[in-house]
């Protein structure tokens, strides 16, 4: 289409930070999905502090839920 081929597509900083997007709204809504079954109800400061996180925290918050007995543990207080 522009000359690219699939491979010289995905080195583009546009696609890299579009997957990267992608990749931290994933990430997020797993959380949010996570915690609001773990903790009902869910605090807005909670899905403020998750809309605010980058993938890899988001990643080990995700981790740590599956045995946090509170937010507090989550968040690795």
């Amino acid at each position: 289409m522009f000359g690219l081929n699939d491979v010289d597509l995905k080195t583009t900083r546009f696609y890299q930070d579009v997957f990267a997007e992608g990749r931290v709204e994933g990430e997020a809504a797993l959380l949010l999905r996570r915690l609001e079954r773990k903790f009902r109800p869910l605090p807005e400061s909670a899905r403020q502090r998750i809309a605010a996180a980058n993938a890899e925290t988001l990643l080990a918050w995700g981790e740590r839920v599956l045995d946090a007995r509170s937010l507090d543990e989550v968040w690795g207080h």
